[in-house]
């Protein structure tokens, strides 16, 4: 992993894309020392979706299997739906 500065990166940011898209490398850039946005490849990027959408469906099959869900219907009458 690698670091710039956001004033550093306004000169090197070619430097800075070529790192993340073609050496795999995470570019983190910082501000006043502290890290407030990454540079990742795609694939990079690619690889955290699908994480995401792995945890988002453990959550959704574990709330289905919750006892005690409200009907659709319940639901939409309390929030004033149709």
């Amino acid at each position: 992993m690698v670091k710039f500065g956001i004033a550093e990166l306004r000169n090197s940011l070619g430097e800075a894309v070529n790192r993340a898209a073609y050496g795999g490398e995470r570019v983190i850039l910082t501000r006043r020392g502290k890290g407030v946005v990454a540079l990742v490849s795609l694939d990079d990027l690619a690889l955290l979706e699908a994480l995401e959408d792995q945890e988002d469906l453990r959550a959704a099959l574990k709330a289905r299997k919750e006892v005690g869900g409200v009907p659709l219907e319940t639901v939409k009458a309390r929030l004033g739906m149709k």
